[in-house]
């Protein structure tokens, strides 16, 4: 698909405070938000809107930013390394959030599918902004684009140290409530020393989905941390894979032991057959198997997911737990596995990767990220955007038309992200899928065989 310039220009650029005064201190960063330093975008796209034309939605945005950055304070501050134990933390300083106006002189329309992951979606968010100094660049920077049609698009960039994907959802539900000049959809909750290590720190399991670093860490708060996934400079094709509702439903039938003994919806007596579980084991089998050009059957392969904890600790974090609270487990299986046994066996591997995840896990490896520096470790990530609800929250102009990433295209990650046309609780999937052009030729193949 060629890619369209989307013909945008920035017409100004600026910094938001909180609208009030707030306190200054310093937030402290567990030890999964210390490896999450490095942002992450997302884009929101709205249709024209009678009653909120480009000029009166940007001074709305705008406003309304200001509100929400005095319950989420520190979201205007900065990202600081502490010189007493050398850990990452937020400097709550008050120095402000950026905030981007531009236009665009294509349409919604005339860009198409939004779906699709078009490249020229990166000049529609801002990562760096020139109104502020090199080393006091800000941990979020919103930019508004408007389209000739009247719609237009908001860019989110924001340091991952600061929110998870169901954080950032409630951050968009607060958002949305003080633009329509309401309360707090919910308070958020910024303790996170819930999440803090035990004193003395206690490793009680093995923890294969996390590789010690042999190097330090970053020495200050700018610099890019080392990466197990990082860009990879090869050529990589990428397609979308779309699984309809009736895609997922025919999984969960392949996915119910031959025997047709246990619980409808179940695998065996344990396992739930979840869309998210069926998907995810469809695309580790693909994954796996297409990733070794020399067929080799007993080659072990590792596949990685994060799985939200809040509810996994005793007692539960709360719901409205604002920071990063989800951690990485993992399934490993040897080739001729994944290609021979039942579909049921890929399933319940990747439901227990979950199950795995005890308050006790938890503890252990929130202290073993006390005790050793590292990230997670397999041969590639699945990323589920699938259900966050993005695209559902209310603003005072409607819903989004669709919500989604702004994607890197690596090999080492595979993005599920829902489909615009599929909305609800059953809805269909997308998978963004890259790889070199043999691999991914095998991968589609096996994609459809697999199906069948």
């Amino acid at each position: 698909m060629e890619t369209l310039d989307l013909k945008v220009s920035i017409k100004e650029c600026s910094i938001v405070y909180p609208s009030q005064e707030t306190q200054k201190k310093c937030l402290f960063l567990t030890n999964i938000d210390q490896i999450l330093n490095f942002s992450v975008e997302t884009l929101h796209f709205f249709p024209p809107h009678n009653h909120f034309p480009p000029h009166v939605v940007i001074e709305k945005i705008k406003a309304t930013f200001s509100k929400l950055l005095v319950p989420y304070h520190f979201l205007a501050g900065r990202l600081k390394l502490s010189h007493e134990n050398g850990r990452l933390e937020i400097d709550c300083n008050g120095a402000g959030a950026g905030f981007v106006v531009a236009s665009s002189d294509v349409s919604l329309d005339e860009i198409g599918d939004l779906v699709y992951p078009n490249p020229a979606f990166q000049h529609l968010v801002s990562k760096y902004l020139d109104v502020f100094e090199p080393d006091d660049q800000p941990l979020v920077i919103v930019q508004v684009t408007s389209f000739k049609c009247g719609g237009f698009a908001v860019g989110f960039s924001m340091n991952h140290t600061t929110l998870d994907g169901l954080s950032f959802k409630m951050f968009l539900d607060n958002f949305a409530a003080l633009a329509d000049n309401k309360p707090l959809a919910v308070t958020p909750c910024h303790d996170r020393r819930l999440l803090a290590a035990r004193s003395p720190p206690r490793v009680t399991f093995p923890h294969h989905e996390l590789l010690k670093l042999h190097a330090p860490l970053p020495a200050s708060p700018d610099s890019s941390n080392i990466s197990v996934f990082k860009d990879t400079p090869q050529d990589l094709d990428f397609k979308i894979f779309k699984l309809t509702a009736a895609d997922i439903a025919t999984l969960k039938l392949k996915a119910q032991p031959a025997t047709g003994s246990g619980d409808e919806g179940h695998v065996g007596k344990k396992t739930r057959v979840s869309g998210f579980n069926v998907v995810t084991a469809h695309v580790w089998r693909c994954k796996a198997l297409s990733f070794d050009t020399e067929n080799n059957p007993e080659r072990s392969s590792t596949m990685l997911y994060a799985v939200n904890i809040r509810s996994r600790l005793v007692p539960p974090l709360p719901m409205s737990y604002c920071g990063n609270a989800v951690l990485t487990v993992y399934a490993t299986a040897k080739c001729k596995e994944l290609e021979n046994e039942p579909f049921s066996s890929v399933v319940e591997m990747v439901a227990e990767a979950a199950e795995r995840m005890t308050d006790e896990y938890v503890r252990s490896a929130i202290d073993w990220g006390e005790l050793y520096k590292g990230y997670p470790n397999g041969e590639f990530l699945v990323s589920s955007w699938w259900r966050l609800g993005f695209a559902e929250v209310e603003y005072p102009w409607g819903k989004p038309r669709y919500s989604c990433p702004v994607v890197c295209h690596r090999k080492e990650i595979i993005l599920l992200f829902p489909d615009m046309k599929e909305s609800g609780k059953n809805n269909g999937v997308n998978v963004l899928v890259a790889l070199p052009k043999k691999e991914m030729e095998k991968f589609q193949a096996l994609f459809k065989e697999f199906m069948a």
